[in-house]
């Protein structure tokens, strides 16, 4: 970012023979192809747009495939006067969830300041985790298109690894490295049909999409979903297996140290596996490296630690289908791995 920032200010361009292509009446071509997918259910959804860009074309588009659409914060308005427009921001999300209960809407939306992510709340005014929706939606989509793959960011819920409606559709899930650009290439040369990130980045193929990140077409999606189903969100949510999830947690590290020590501690978490020791009196039954290193126990419990891609800072995540107490132990046995390096800072949250 420091080198981008040197070429712009600096003028340090390069003259080629790039190309652009212009494309006339984009607004209109772009809210026509969405529309497209109609509902038979008459669905009332929230569309919280935090006064950015996706309040130009949601609310109509919702609209144009059945919905009956309640507009917050649709306005545009570029200094963001009520909140972050993120969908991981409380603020917004308290609001969304208000909203949602105050018009007895089936389901909220939150779309992000360039509306290329979407926050789901359920019928109750609950959050709900996007790699959770990303499951429901990778179900979905496999009844009627089997034989796919799908891709998720190693911070994903371990549930898609053994997911009995994916596995009785022949479906292939591929955890692959955190970020929308990484996540998007994937979905691209594996010719996957979806791609799913915790962030609240989704990609979707053809035929439903076009391969990029489109936070209205996640929307037009979770649609979909109830429009084929007879339970509410909350109930959908309610019939995945229940696990015991932590925050995205991020103790501080220089960045010329972080990924010097993930090479550490992989190492070391390797060589516990091959000697046969034991996390919580559970044996390492895999281990991912694709970014940074996911351990998985015998019984689906899993840690991740990786090195902040964008921050002096590392990336910690643990769940367990088993108990809550699992899924501290394992961070506890992260953090004190790390703490044996003495080149870690403060947390920017904990367990």
């Amino acid at each position: 970012m420091k080198e981008l920032k040197e070429i712009v200010l600096e003028k340090k361009f390069e003259r080629g023979n790039g190309t652009y292509k212009k494309i006339e009446n984009y607004k209109s071509k772009y809210i026509e192809n969405l529309s497209k997918n109609k509902i038979k259910k008459k669905l009332k959804v929230v569309a919280a747009c935090g006064n950015g860009t996706a309040g130009i074309f949601a609310p109509e588009i919702l609209r144009n495939i059945g919905c009956e659409v309640i507009e917050l914060d649709c306005e545009l308005d570029f200094t963001f006067p009520k909140y972050n427009p993120n969908p991981e921001d409380l603020k917004m999300l308290n609001e969304i969830s208000k909203c949602v209960k105050k018009n007895n809407a089936d389901v909220g939306f939150g779309f992000d300041g360039d509306g290329d992510r979407v926050g789901v709340i359920d019928e109750s005014g609950n959050e709900i985790f996007s790699d959770k929706i990303g499951l429901l939606l990778a179900r979905d989509i496999s009844n009627y298109y089997p034989k796919n793959k799908f891709i998720v960011d190693v911070k994903s819920t371990g549930l898609y690894e053994n997911d009995d409606v994916l596995k009785k559709n022949n479906c292939e899930t591929i955890y692959w490295k955190t970020g929308h650009s990484y996540i998007k290439r994937k979905v691209n040369e594996d010719k996957a049909i979806a791609g799913f990130e915790k962030s609240g980045h989704f990609f979707f193929n053809q035929p439903l999409g076009y391969g990029y990140d489109d936070g209205i077409n996640s929307a037009i999606q979770v649609c979909k979903l109830l429009d084929n189903e007879k339970n509410k969100l909350s109930n959908l949510i309610a019939s995945l297996p229940k696990t015991y999830q932590s925050p995205t947690m991020g103790p501080f590290c220089k960045d010329d140290e972080k990924y010097g020590i993930i090479d550490e501690i992989t190492k070391k978490i390797i060589k516990l596996k091959d000697t046969g020791q034991k996390i919580d009196d559970q044996e390492i039954n895999n281990i991912l490296t694709i970014n940074g290193i996911r351990f998985s126990l015998k019984d689906g419990s899993w840690g991740l630690i990786r090195a902040s891609s964008n921050k002096p800072s590392l990336v910690i995540v643990t769940e367990s289908p088993t108990s809550d107490e699992r899924k501290k132990n394992i961070f506890y046995f992260i953090d004190e791995l790390l703490q044996e390096t003495g080149k870690i800072g403060e947390y920017d949250q904990k367990i």
